[in-house]
């Protein structure tokens, strides 16, 4: 472990030149839940790997607790589950995003890497994160990778996106996520394309989880991207 800032880190560190994947993990889980991925995504260029630990313990079972960026209302989600439906929280702005924002980015200013060699993602809650910092970072990033993310404060994200015109993103999603709607992705994914940015979504027969084909496609994506 390593704290950077407020923010304990599990990280692989490879070689102290190399770029840098940041992954943020999602809702309930910890910096461990994401750290096989640092293993398992082949490239052919050298990364280093972080995974931070949420700012927040958050209940979730009997005398289980997890980690979170920021509190999520876990019954407005299962509410619309019982209508059939998904919770749109595409005019939603969290309270707790901008502290886990801020927290995210002294991490981040304490890692001393230049941002031309940070690759931000995450999963679900984690992505929704790593999206914010990569719209508002003082200088592009090399790459975002949204795992089972959504749209957040859709007018917010859409005046930042043309700052970032042309650059290449990664998007996956479940068609059968019940957490997350597979349609909320597609916004995501249709605001970013409209307002400048470039990225495809690989959508796959499943729920909210990363299965193999994403990890797949990660390991292209890192290859492709230029990280000086």
């Amino acid at each position: 472990m390593r704290q950077l800032g407020k923010i304990h880190c599990q990280e692989i560190n490879k070689d102290d030149n190399a770029p840098w994947v940041i992954f943020f993990h999602g809702f309930g889980a910890d910096c461990n839940d994401l750290f096989s991925l640092g293993e398992m995504i082949s490239t052919k260029k050298t990364y280093n790997w972080l995974f931070p630990n949420g700012i927040l313990e958050v209940p979730i079972g009997p005398a289980w607790m997890g980690r979170a960026w920021w509190t999520i209302n876990m019954m407005e989600i299962q509410e619309a589950q019982a209508r059939g439906e998904h919770r749109d929280f595409s005019n939603d702005t969290p309270k707790g995003l901008s502290k886990a924002y801020d927290a995210a980015m002294e991490m981040i200013r304490q890692l001393k890497v230049p941002w031309n060699k940070i690759v931000l993602g995450g999963f679900s809650q984690g992505a929704m994160l790593a999206t914010e910092i990569y719209l508002r970072a003082p200088e592009t990033p090399a790459g975002l990778v949204i795992m089972s993310g959504t749209l957040l404060h859709q007018e917010e994200w859409k005046k930042l996106i043309p700052a970032r015109e042309g650059q290449r993103f990664f998007q996956s999603h479940g068609e059968m996520d019940q957490v997350l709607g597979h349609k909320q992705a597609q916004k995501l994914n249709t605001l970013l394309n409209q307002n400048g940015m470039k990225g495809s979504m690989l959508s796959f027969r499943g729920g909210h989880e990363i299965p193999a084909p994403v990890i797949i496609k990660i390991s292209e994506y890192l290859n492709s991207i230029q990280t000086d």
